[in-house]
């Protein structure tokens, strides 16, 4: 009857794979609805920039707790994987712990795996605990109400649980090699489940303990098909797009500014220069109205956003109680994108009613100081100033609404050629 069972793991092995394919194919599509944007410039450094920040945590260790915490967890990820790896040849081909033959590497590798998976169950459950009894503020910010914080307890609750049935799984594993189970041969090292199964599975006859163990394998291949497929709904896709977006980080100094080149080339017409190009057609638009104006990886930056909040508790203008919150900003570019992409597969129209700017208010955009505190921080490397000059440029180059301030900045600029509100003949006036 084992054929069966096979057959069984491979329609449901072939559904998760297919349903997670389409699934991250729709973000892919979603992303590039952005504009085309060259990252493919310095790759040594783009590459020694993902190794540093995506695989080495280097911008986490700025706040050592949470940042050993998530290494433990980020390690049980990568590393537990290689077992999940052999429960699915196993699953494929009725085989029983298939890598054995590796003898003593084996034994030492399940040891190692036993005592992270009880390290990222303990990393969990005080993740949890930090969120819900110490209360961390940037948890608690508007921002996270409803499904944020319900997305990050499903995520931390179901790595608790799987862990769980990992270990019950190998304990019962344990049980049935010491009985002498043919399947079952005598194959790893067990040195966190083997402390329980002695005083849980104690007594429990073979069928009993060939019962948990099955019923677990399945739980366990199951839940890992399952968390693979709610990622794509949840902010902790991050997990795959950290390194694409690392890879793609903003190599340039973080204080310059991108120009519109449709503008430099209309300066440069007016100024006569050679390089202008006469040829180009006029600007359509300028800045970012809705989420197709922005690039590209301005859209990966949104679907990689781990809604830590790190970025917004560094930010001064969210400090002194401004409606900006880096990490709102990060969260509704998502939010309106993924609008946007349920739209297109609805087949139904994009309408000029509603945009980017129906979610992230004036006041939220004019609140930035553009101190670049909200990139330095990111440990992904996401960058939400960015998005936020590219509205502003909309609001003041489209709408003219810009706040009192500065309008009455561009009129001196235009009429004095400077900021301030006296003419070029008295701007030495101050040294008299």
């Amino acid at each position: 009857m084992h054929w069966i069972a096979q057959l069984i793991f491979l329609a449901v092995l072939g559904t998760a794979s297919y349903f997670f394919y389409r699934n991250v194919s729709r973000i892919r599509r979603n992303i590039l609805l952005g504009r085309d944007e060259d990252r493919s410039d310095q790759k040594s450094l783009r590459w020694k920039t993902m190794l540093r920040v995506a695989f080495g945590q280097s911008k986490m260790a700025a706040r050592p707790i949470p940042f050993i915490l998530h290494f433990v967890v980020y390690a049980g990820f990568l590393l537990i994987n290689i077992e999940v790896l052999e429960i699915i040849i196993d699953g494929i081909f009725g085989t029983h712990r298939v890598l054995s033959f590796m003898g003593p590497l084996y034994d030492i590798a399940i040891g190692f795996f036993e005592i992270l998976a009880i390290g990222v169950l303990i990393a969990c459950a005080l993740f949890l605990a930090r969120r819900f009894i110490a209360r961390i503020p940037r948890f608690h910010k508007a921002e996270m109400k409803g499904w944020p914080t319900r997305d990050a307890t499903i995520i931390l609750v179901s790595e608790i649980v799987l862990m769980t049935a990992l270990l019950l799984m190998n304990g019962a594993d344990q049980a049935l090699q010491q009985i002498g189970n043919n399947h079952y041969i005598a194959a790893g090292y067990f040195p966190v489940s083997g402390l329980f199964s002695d005083a849980m599975l104690h007594g429990c006859s073979e069928n009993t303990l060939i019962l948990i163990e099955r019923s677990c394998w399945w739980f366990h291949i199951l839940g890992i098909l399952l968390f693979l497929n709610f990622l794509p709904y949840s902010k902790h896709f991050h997990i795959i797009l950290a390194f694409p977006n690392t890879y793609y980080s903003n190599l340039n100094p973080k204080g310059r500014f991108t120009n519109i080149s449709s503008v430099t080339n209309e300066v440069k017409m007016m100024l006569g220069l050679p390089d202008a190009d006469t040829n180009a057609p006029p600007p359509e638009s300028f800045g970012a109205k809705d989420v197709q104006d922005l690039t590209w990886k301005n859209l990966m930056d949104a679907y990689t956003c781990t809604e830590c909040g790190r970025c917004t508790s560094v930010c001064p203008a969210n400090l002194t109680g401004k409606a900006l919150s880096p990490r709102k900003i990060m969260m509704d570019t998502r939010d309106r994108l993924e609008e946007v992409g349920n739209l297109l597969d609805k087949k139904q129209e994009i309408t000029p009613d509603k945009n980017l700017h129906s979610y992230i208010s004036k006041e939220e955009l004019w609140a930035c100081t553009t101190c670049n505190a909200c990139a330095e921080a990111c440990p992904v490397n996401i960058d939400p100033l960015n998005i936020i000059v590219q509205m502003r440029q909309y609001l003041v180059m489209e709408k003219s609404e810009a706040p009192n301030e500065l309008n009455m900045m561009f009129s001196n600029v235009e009429n004095n050629g400077a900021p301030w509100q006296f003419p070029a003949s008295d701007r030495d006036a101050w040294t008299r």
